[in-house]
This record gives structure tokens, C-alpha cells and sequence, in this order.
């Protein structure tokens, strides 16, 4: 397949495609880059297209018309509607897993059962359709409880219950008054875990794979990890209490493990495996799966990957990883999160944004963009709950944080919010 000026559509519209866009422009091979439906961000890189990433038919149109050569499907809606089956029957070239390879991240259920039957570490769990049978499970147990909702609810269909009335109540808000619809239909119950909670990703091809250095993201809306979950506050990589033997019993007993499986059970998969992990007492544990770029994961890999992006991309699609070693830079990086008042739950939009050319000025410093468009005065504007991600690097964590939360304070937008202690229990595992 020939890389040089290679036409990629992006499928999305978040930080984690404005960035997978970014590290694509660094690309020796210069490919032309299209994202559906993209961001203000996105606009300054590529070509937006106004397609919903949902919208299948009008995606497979548009990659017919512009003889697209290359799409990438990231977002988890698309990956569980097929995406990848749909864009293969046309003969089309697509990045990403088949429906049945997402499944591990669409159905919690599915995922839970997929462990216990290739003894992958997790915790005890039950799943449930029925309201009266989850009760009788709840009394069996110790608090708290975690409650799951098995479909896709944007990150917020988990509730962690201290209580026996709370874990009732949130499975009743799942089962019965369908508060997540669909995605409640079944409703995973399991053991709390504790530890330090951790992100991973691995590249795969459905036969070899390549794991990336360990991450974590913050996803309550509150210091001190309080309130409300989100779809992630910031992020910070490598982990520097993670250590070497940590990190190779993940790879060997975890992502191998799970990608063997997949295998064995006839759905390679093939794309980013991102599970999410606790380190409890007794090693490392899975939270749950997901079957895509994390985001604000990617926005801080993005910072620290060596090798050309399009290269693996190319090389995954025609299962030539083993080929490929991909490199990571030294040192580290982190992003923080800037969200708009009232986020993870109502917020305005249409807020004038300030201050992104300043944080740039550090060469160290990159803003990527997500629920960001420009008005009709072509000021840039926030569209979204979360707006911007500023990402930073440095020879150590303290030193990309410090300079990270240096270019926060000269961006601003009415009722902008963000977290200031990302990284900062990272830093206090290693006291």
C-alpha cells in the first residue's frame, strides 16, 4: 500500500482525534486528513466533514466519493454499530475492531463473562436482568457495591454505592426506570476493588500486539477524586510507581491473555485494546474493558509516541505490526482537562474562548481541541463539557504538571472549570 500523501478520514470529533490527527501531520509520508465531524482543532489540520460519526451510509458515501484510503473508526457508538463489518463488506480500508471484537466494550456483560472463562483477574461479579434477583445478590454482599449498566453510557452508567439503599437504588434507576435505556437492559453487579486505578493500551492486529507505557486519567469532577464521574479530567504517562515486573505481568497475564482469548473464541481483535485496571493487593485486576482509543488517554500518548502513526496504522490494518516496533519517547506527559461550568451535568455553550495562542507560545505545550467550533464572527467558541486538553511535556511528571497548569492560567472562557491535583497522587505513591 503506498503511504505518500495517503487520504485519512477521522472519524470523530473529540481531543482524542485532534490529537491521533496531530501526531498524523508529523507523518514523513504527509497524508491528507479528513475528520467526520471534527472541531474547531481539527478545521486548522484537515478538512471537516459535517457527517455524524454515527451515520454509517453517509460515511461510506463520502469515503466512495473522496476515495478515501484510510479511515479510522475510534469512537466507541460507531465500533458497536458495525462500522468496521459495514466499511470491509465495500471493500473499503478501516482501522478498528469488527462489532463482535467491540462487543468486549459494548456488553460489560459479555466482557464479565469473557474473563471468567479465560481466568482473566477481576472482580466477582453477577450479571442481572432481573430486579428482585440483583436485590437478592446485593444482601449477599459487603459494601460498597458497584453497579454497571452492561451497554454504552458515556462513561456515567457505573455507580459505586456505599450504601444497600443506594445500590437499590441505582439498580432500579437501571432496570426499571431505564435511566441509561438500552444500556441498563442488563446491569453487571460486582465487588468493589481497591488500589491505584490505571489505564493501558495496546496496539494489535489480531495476531501480534504492542502494549503502550501505563497511564491514568481522573475521571470525578472533583479534587481529591470527588463527585461525579466524567469522561476524564486529565491524564498523566508514563506511571512512575508502576515498575517493570508490574508492567510485565499486565502485558503477559492481561492484554496477551485477553488477546489469546479473543482469538481462541474466533474474533481477533484487531485495533487499540484499552483495559482499564486496578492494582489491588493481590496484582493487577480488570475494571473493564474498552475496544478504543481512551480519551484524554490518547491526547497525552500522542505527546510521547516515536514511531510514525500512519505507519502502525497501515500496518495493523494489513497485519504487518510484528514488523513495526513502536518507540515512545523518554520522559513524561500529562494533559488537563478545561470543561465548561456545570459539566458532567448541564452546561452552556456558545463561550468565548481566550488565551490558546499564549499557552503555545512554550514549544513544549500542545492545546487540542474538543467540544470547541467558531461562530459566525469566526471567534472560536466552546460546543461542549469538555473543551480543550492542555498537554504538556517534560524530562520529569512535576516539571510537564508544572508547565501544563502554567499555559491553564492564561486560557479563559465563562465558567471555566478544571481539576488542579492531576498527577498529584501519582506523585504521593512515590513518598
Amino acid at each position: 500500500m503506498q503511504l505518500n500523501n495517503q487520504k485519512v478520514l477521522i472519524i470523530g470529533s473529540g481531543g482524542r482525534e485532534h490529537s491521533i490527527g496531530w501526531k498524523l501531520k508529523q507523518s514523513e509520508h504527509n497524508p491528507v486528513l479528513y475528520f467526520a465531524p471534527g472541531n474547531a482543532g481539527t478545521a486548522n489540520i484537515g478538512t471537516n466533514v459535517n457527517i455524524k460519526a454515527t451515520d454509517i451510509s453517509g460515511l461510506l458515501e463520502f469515503v466512495k466519493k473522496e476515495k478515501i484510503d484510510l479511515t479510522l473508526a475510534i469512537p466507541d457508538d460507531p465500533l458497536a454499530l458495525g462500522i468496521v463489518d459495514e466499511f470491509r463488506k465495500s471493500d473499503f480500508r478501516i482501522w478498528g475492531p469488527t462489532k463482535d471484537a467491540a462487543k468486549l466494550e459494548w456488553s460489560k456483560a459479555y466482557s464479565k463473562k469473557f474473563m471468567e472463562e479465560h481466568n482473566l483477574p477481576t472482580a466477582k461479579f453477577k450479571v442481572v436482568t432481573d430486579f428482585e434477583d440483583g436485590i437478592k445478590y446485593m444482601e449477599s454482599m459487603s459494601l460498597p457495591i458497584v453497579v454497571k449498566a452492561s451497554g454504552l453510557a458515556l462513561g456515567k452508567g457505573v455507580i459505586i454505592a456505599e450504601t444497600l439503599d443506594e445500590a437499590k437504588t441505582a439498580l432500579e434507576d437501571m432496570l426499571v426506570n431505564k435511566k441509561f435505556g438500552n444500556a441498563g437492559e442488563e446491569v453487571v453487579i460486582e465487588e468493589f476493588m481497591e488500589g491505584p486505578e490505571i489505564s493501558t493500551h495496546a496496539f494489535s492486529d489480531g495476531v501480534s500486539s504492542q502494549a503502550f507505557p501505563p497511564s491514568q486519567d481522573h475521571k470525578r469532577i472533583g479534587e481529591g477524586d470527588t463527585g461525579l464521574n466524567t469522561g476524564g479530567m486529565g491524564t498523566i504517562a508514563p506511571l512512575p510507581f508502576v515498575d517493570e515486573g508490574t508492567f510485565m505481568q499486565i502485558k503477559n497475564t492481561i492484554i496477551l491473555s485477553t488477546l489469546v482469548g479473543m482469538e481462541h473464541d474466533g474474533v481477533p481483535f484487531e485495533g487499540v485494546l484499552y483495559p482499564g485496571l486496578m492494582l489491588t493487593k493481590d496484582g493487577p485486576k480488570i475494571l473493564e474493558y474498552n475496544a478504543r482509543f481512551g480519551d484524554p488517554e490518547t491526547q497525552t500518548y500522542m505527546r510521547l509516541l516515536k514511531t510514525d502513526l500512519l505507519e502502525i496504522f497501515n500496518a495493523i490494518v494489513n497485519k504487518e505490526l510484528s514488523m513495526y516496533k513502536v518507540d515512545w519517547n523518554e520522559g513524561f506527559a500529562c494533559t488537563i482537562i478545561l470543561a465548561s461550568g456545570g459539566y458532567p451535568g448541564d452546561y452552556e455553550k456558545g463561550k468565548v474562548i481566550s488565551g490558546i495562542g499564549d499557552a503555545e507560545q512554550d514549544n513544549d505545550i500542545v492545546v487540542f481541541h474538543a467540544g470547541t467550533k467558531l461562530n459566525e464572527n469566526g471567534e472560536l467558541i466552546t460546543n461542549g463539557g469538555r473543551v480543550l486538553g492542555v498537554s504538556a511535556i517534560g524530562e520529569t511528571l512535576e516539571e510537564a504538571l508544572a508547565k501544563a497548569y502554567k499555559a491553564v492560567a492564561k486560557i479563559s472562557f465563562e465558567g471555566m472549570q478544571y481539576r488542579k491535583d492531576i498527577g498529584k497522587k501519582a506523585l504521593s505513591l512515590l513518598k
